[in-house]
């Protein structure tokens, strides 16, 4: 698998096997961002933890493209936004506001994908929000929140309001802004950003020809969706959990279709 490297190769980059997989693991959602249509040119950013007590977090080198990122060439920062190590690229400080707040105060949040998709932005800048108009948006409704838009998140005050929003959810919508995942896994991320996506195009779709004569799922069913979603997983469906599955296809996908992150 492209987590499993040589010892030799974290001692010539100077970091430890677990930040090493960590880094992988985040370049491969970079590459899959991209191939899913969720990236925009140079910005929005996803990033990791990286493992150890220093708070230190991984995001993307602002310039690169996603398609371009690699493992090697992430960049570390801490919480206070000083760079760790060289680079020669520095970060969008706006990556900087919003991440930075999520990782200080969700010890859950191991991975955070935030972008600007055209039906993310959509949705976002609809008033009701997310509808329940299929499947997929009844699953996440009961586990989704809500920020308003303050402008461009350059300014450090909104990071304790963004936190507050968030509360104890791991999927949210940034009023007038776009999309938001974390997840204690990459694939718990890479899963929650793909649903939400996947729910934001598919309202984009349904309202496209107008709210007349649309369908909105009936409260009985909103009920038993939210009540299925807790269900305990049954023997049929195997030892992995979810999220495993999840990244483990995901994993084949981009090395297969983007080679080249685990560099």
């Amino acid at each position: 698998m492209a987590t499993v490297l040589k010892d030799d190769r974290f001692l010539h980059v100077g970091i430890s096997e677990a930040e090493w997989k960590v880094r992988v693991d985040l370049a491969a959602f970079y590459r899959l961002s991209a191939l899913y249509g969720w990236d925009d040119f140079i910005y929005t950013h996803i990033s990791a933890r990286v493992p150890g007590p220093e708070h230190h977090f991984l995001i993307n080198p602002f310039g690169l493209m996603f398609d371009e990122i690699t493992a090697s060439s992430l960049v570390k920062v801490d919480l206070d936004g000083n760079v760790i190590g060289e680079n020669d690229y520095g970060i969008n400080y706006a990556g900087y506001v919003i991440h930075s707040a999520i990782h200080g105060a969700r010890d859950d949040a191991h991975y955070i994908a935030h972008f600007h998709s055209a039906d993310g932005m959509a949705v976002s800048a609809h008033a009701e929000g997310l509808l329940p108009l299929n499947q997929r948006a009844l699953a996440l409704i009961p586990r989704l929140s809500y920020h308003d838009y303050e402008g461009v998140a350059l300014n450090l005050d909104e990071r304790e309001r963004l936190v507050a929003d968030l509360a104890d959810t791991k999927v949210m919508l940034l009023r007038n802004h776009g999309t938001l995942a974390l997840g204690s896994s990459p694939g718990e991320a890479f899963s929650g950003i793909y649903h939400l996506e996947e729910a934001c195009k598919a309202q984009v779709r349904t309202l496209a020809a107008g709210r007349d004569n649309v369908l909105i799922a009936p409260e009985a069913a909103q009920e038993e969706v939210r009540r299925q979603i807790g269900r305990e997983r049954k023997p049929v469906e195997g030892a992995k959990s979810h999220h495993d599955l999840v990244w483990e296809a995901a994993l084949r996908k981009a090395e297969r279709q983007s080679p080249g992150f685990d560099a």
